[in-house]
């Protein structure tokens, strides 16, 4: 008998409040019938956006109020259908609401192309004539910026249509490596047959039996070896796909498009590739110590994701874990902290795991509800950590909607990722300085040094491993199976060097299903830095403004460009000091859990 519970016997506590979005399904029926209407009266503007100030300001708002409906729509139901994914008819409501925002996207397609069809002048005397304009300022910038790439409408509206086209390659390789694939059962410790898969891979790469790590490993990559050519064929369409649509839209590689969506600099992408690499020396240390900690002669691929702690994870209780993270976020400023623990009171977080309830976690909300964070919490120290994570996003969703208008109340995944690690980088240090058991501390570091392996140094790694991968095609270059080997199998030896980096390993990049979204990992890189730099000023005594220059930050929303936002909250990363401190801090508690050890 399964010891998780069905979902009607958690306390409502501990379950999130979906009444802030509807009350039941009725609303939710009302609301997308008035989604539908303002869809259908939403195309009465194509072709008028631009012929008078009134004009063009009720377009927006009406796309505005069009976006806001439907966005409480699809939340709504994603959110009753991951509280129980066997549930029929949520499933059937969420797939109605998808065809929903896929009708609203459609129908809004032409006000930034006719936007576009303004100079920045004609755009001054539209606000001018309608002052209620001057809010547009921003987001106005953001489209006629982007219009020597943009082509006429006819071939924008050809490039939509073969989007199924060039997004082929990604769905193949989802298709076959979730659908198709199947992995061998290897023998646990315990004699019991363990089938691997794709989502059980990394825990199985924790077991602490080292003959049973290897048996893991050495099955899974020998089974890629089977679809190697298959894999290789979706990768490099995937990859020429990038490349035409650049050359599409007049940019002269795939990786400056997709930067420059975000207004982000190639030098941004560069300083980060350079710096990490100067700095592998920590990396390094890290893994030393795994080796030495773990008491092994040689650290092998199956001992990299292993734990310095070598044990299970002392109890953390998710009230327990509730008070940790409120004292945490202390320096943030009253304010702050309350607002919090005011989000947990009013029951943000669906906190336990239930028969059918969606794995992982992520934090969600619209601009009209309060925030709300999907969770499985384990009673353990990475459930704490992920509760900080969630929350960082939650109280960065919630002071921006708060302060901007609905077209400023998203920020981009440059950013997004920031206001989630100063969550848990203050975690780390509250932790640190008030817990006297020696078990915790050892655990909460390990959880904390992982963050920079896994996320500052293997993001860049992959960021690394898809410029190269782009610039072979972009030069005319033949992206084969054996190629991709050669090429991820270098840089893994060059990243993890004082470990024993075997032939299967080179096999990686098949297994990353990041990489056909293609220049995006980069970010998480970027945003551990930019978060370990801000909360290094946070808790300096001579910055006494940094924390109120982080909460405005978080208020701003998207009323500007990514990398301004950061540089108002006192980091730049355009160069290389952000990602300097963060190694500096990752070496300090390297340092840190030696001396415990």
């Amino acid at each position: 008998m399964s010891s998780v519970p069905e979902r009607g016997e958690i306390d409502e506590q501990y379950k999130w409040d979906t009444d802030d979005l509807f009350v039941n399904d009725s609303e939710w029926e009302d609301s997308y019938e008035q989604a539908e209407s303002l869809i259908e009266e939403l195309e009465e503007y194509e072709g008028r956006v631009t012929e008078d100030a009134e004009t063009l300001l009720a377009a927006l708002r009406h796309s505005e109020q069009t976006m806001r409906t439907v966005s409480n729509v699809v939340t709504y139901t994603r959110m009753k259908s991951d509280e129980d994914t066997r549930d029929q008819q949520y499933q059937a409501l969420s797939a109605r609401a998808q065809s929903l925002i896929a009708d609203a996207r459609s129908a809004a397609g032409f006000i930034e192309p006719e936007i576009q069809t303004l100079t920045e002048t004609d755009i001054e005397e539209l606000i001018d004539r309608e002052p209620a304009l001057e809010q547009y300022e921003q987001y106005f910038d953001d489209v006629l910026r982007l219009k020597p790439h943009t082509r006429s409408t006819t071939i924008e509206q050809l490039l939509a249509d073969f989007s199924d086209v060039t997004d082929a390659p990604g769905e193949i390789y989802t298709m076959l490596t979730n659908a198709d694939m199947e992995f061998p059962a290897v023998e646990d410790p315990d004699g019991n047959a363990v089938e691997i898969t794709l989502s059980n891979f990394t825990t199985l790469q924790k077991n602490p039996d080292r003959t049973f790590r290897r048996e893991v490993y050495e099955s899974f990559y020998d089974e890629w070896e089977s679809v190697r050519n298959a894999i290789g064929a979706a990768y490099k369409k995937s990859v020429t796909a990038d490349v035409k649509q650049a050359r599409a839209h007049e940019y002269e590689t795939a990786r400056e498009a997709k930067l420059d969506g975000t207004n982000v600099p190639l030098s941004v992408y560069d300083t980060l590739v350079e710096t990490v690499n100067d700095n592998l020396d920590t990396l390094h240390k890290h893994l030393e110590l795994k080796r030495d900690v773990l008491d092994l002669d040689e650290l092998r691929m199956w001992d990299v994701y292993m734990s310095l702690t070598g044990n299970e994870s002392p109890t953390v209780t998710y009230e327990q874990a509730r008070s940790y993270v409120t004292d945490a976020v202390a320096p943030l400023g009253e304010e702050y902290q309350s607002r919090l623990a005011a989000g947990l009171d009013a029951r943000w977080v669906d906190v336990y795991e239930n028969v059918g309830k969606r794995s992982g976690a992520y934090s969600s909300g619209t601009y009209d509800t309060q925030p709300y964070i999907l969770m499985n919490y384990q009673d353990d120290v990475t459930s704490m950590f992920t509760l900080a994570h969630e929350l960082g996003h939650s109280m960065h969703s919630q002071l921006a909607k708060e302060t901007q208008p609905y077209v400023y109340s998203d920020y981009e995944i440059f950013v997004a990722e920031v206001a989630s690690t100063v969550n848990e980088t203050l975690l780390t240090h509250h932790l640190l300085e008030t817990v006297e058991d020696e078990q915790l501390r050892r655990h909460v570091l390990d959880q904390y040094l992982e963050r920079f392996r896994s996320t500052l140094l293997r993001q860049t790694m992959f960021a690394e491993f898809e410029q190269r991968t782009h610039e072979i095609v972009e030069d005319g270059g033949a992206l084969t199976p054996d190629r991709l080997d050669e090429l991820y199998g270098g840089l893994k030896r060059t990243y993890l060097e004082p470990a024993v980096v075997d032939d299967r390993i080179d096999r990686e990049w098949m297994r990353i299903p990041h990489f056909y979204n293609a220049f995006y990992v980069y970010q998480y890189a970027t945003g551990i830095s930019a978060a370990v730099a801000i909360v290094d000023q946070i808790l300096d005594d001579d910055r006494p403004d940094a924390a109120k220059q982080y909460r405005q930050f978080l208020r701003s929303g998207s009323r500007d460009y990514p990398l301004e936002l950061l540089q108002d909250a006192g980091v730049d990363m355009q160069r290389p000091d952000p990602i300097e401190t963060t190694f500096s801090t990752y070496e300090e508690y390297l340092g840190v859990f030696e001396q415990l050890t």
